[in-house]
């Protein structure tokens, strides 16, 4: 009997042991280190990581004069002309890239479809952001890996079209639920609809001097589709207060000491005399007792000058911190985008559309940057501030730059566009250099990629050569 029973247990156990392993079979078989399916958020999530170095630059930042140099003045003078794009494409596009053509993307992660569209919304800004600066750019044969090492560049009215539909795809193909390892919106594919939106609507802008009809059409599709709705929709950059992903000007104030950056004259001379609720944001006071007021640099001094910095503002202690957060895509430039709009005919209400939108830009750009509204009444109210029909443009252009201060390169793309603010000018002491136009290519691209590089130079839209002073498709002379 007690065989029996002996038989009877080890036939049981066999049957247990044979179902566990059944039961474990697909883990131990799987190896974490080597998914089966890729992590397209994971990808996203790297190539954000290069967001915040399209705004926080020591050179965009000079171009549409938002800081002067107390010492160590090159930038400011522009003695950089040329500028590679490599680590772009190499880095954030690639990946995002992949995003886009992976067919084994993992549904754990989100939507496939959300994901794919982010990259989308991505990849659209990161373009947007690169031909602002050179123009003709590789496009439709970057991206290619070992395939290509030598893409022709395609010309920027072409990158523009394909842009925009790469923003109506995005917007066309999100669903309902959020994604895993974003960043900066945490995963919220609504805001990312509005992102996309937003920046859909910004890029038409830049036709206004090209193409008004193609500008106006794209302008309205953004708008039905759904722009930001609030300053909760911002795409800003969330630094850490942690080393490997601080803030830039923490990095160069604080870690290495350089005190180099004041706030420049023409910020400072154009905000102080209306009051302006930001400025003590953007500057500090001198730390010259004897000075009461705020004190801007003047603008792209000679090498050789010796800066006494306690009698100048520098650059806010608050815009510095190490968790300073970099603001990229606001709802108040999307506002001002609107109120220029209106004053275009591109939407309808003309001037009352245009005033409506103009006065909550400003609001909104005082609630972005002092976290309160309570002001701005006030300033609103002031004659040199209040919308005027008939300087509508020049209202709207110059409010945007002091919007857009510390994101140069989107400043300086404005400026470029609007001609406001229009009491920029070329340093007093910088040879009578222009302000640029461009930004020339990267010296490596002569002679890796010739024969593009050679075509792209000769057919730039207003003649020019590879240097600062050519002009972009859209800034039409």
């Amino acid at each position: 009997m007690k065989n029996t029973y002996k038989s009877i247990y080890i036939c049981l156990l066999a049957i247990v042991m044979l179902g566990s392993c059944k039961k474990f079979d697909e883990s131990i078989n799987t190896d974490p280190n080597n998914p089966t399916k890729a992590s397209g958020t994971q990808l996203i999530a790297n190539a954000e990581l290069f967001l915040p170095g399209l705004s926080s630059s020591p050179y965009g930042v000079h171009y549409p004069q938002y800081l002067s140099n107390t010492s160590f003045t090159d930038n400011s003078r522009y003695v950089t002309v040329n500028f590679n794009f490599s680590g772009l494409y190499t880095g954030p596009l690639m990946n995002l890239e992949n995003v886009i053509n992976n067919t084994s993307l993992d549904a754990i992660e989100g939507p496939v479809a959300n994901q794919i569209a982010v990259a989308k919304i991505l990849k659209a800004y990161f373009f947007w952001h690169m031909t602002d600066r050179w123009g003709d750019i590789p496009y439709s044969e970057a991206l290619k890996g070992d395939l290509n090492f030598t893409p022709k560049y395609d010309k920027q009215q072409a990158i523009y079209n394909s842009l925009f539909t790469l923003l109506d795809e995005a917007n066309a193909a999100i669903v309902t639920g959020n994604i895993k390892n974003d960043i900066v919106y945490g995963g919220d594919v609504a805001k990312w609809k509005r992102l996309g939106n937003t920046i859909h609507a910004l890029m038409a802008l830049r036709l206004s001097k090209v193409d008004a009809t193609k500008g106006a059409a794209e302008f309205n599709k953004a708008v039905a589709n759904g722009m930001m709705s609030s300053n909760n929709d911002n795409l800003s950059y969330p630094h850490l207060a942690d080393q490997n992903n601080e803030n830039y000007w923490y990095n160069q104030f604080t870690r290495l000491g350089r005190n180099w950056f004041a706030v420049s004259k023409p910020v400072v001379d154009y905000m102080q005399p209306l009051n302006d609720p930001r400025l003590p944001f953007f500057a500090n006071k001198p730390t010259n007792t004897a000075i009461t007021n705020y004190v801007g640099l003047e603008y792209g001094l000679p090498g050789s000058t010796t800066v006494t910095i306690a009698n100048y503002s520098l650059l806010g202690s608050n815009l510095r911190l190490q968790n300073s957060p970099v603001a990229l895509v606001t709802y108040a430039q999307s506002l001002f985008g609107m109120a220029e709009a209106a004053k275009l005919n591109w939407i309808t209400g003309a001037d009352v559309t245009a005033k409506l939108n103009y006065d909550n830009a400003i609001t909104e750009s005082i609630r972005q940057w002092t976290g309160s509204t309570s002001t701005a009444a006030a300033y609103l109210l002031q004659p040199n501030v209040a919308y005027d029909p008939a300087n509508a443009l020049m209202k709207i252009g110059t409010q945007r730059w002091v919007h857009l201060f510390l994101h140069g390169y989107e400043g300086w793309a404005e400026w470029r566009r609007t001609g406001f603010p229009n009491f920029l000018a070329p340093a007093p002491a910088n040879n009578g250099a222009p302000i640029p136009r461009r930004e020339a290519y990267g010296t490596q691209e002569r002679s890796i990629n010739t024969a593009n590089y050679n075509a792209a130079v000769a057919g730039f839209p207003y003649g020019g050569a590879d240097d600062l002073n050519a002009r972009v498709w859209w800034d039409k002379p």
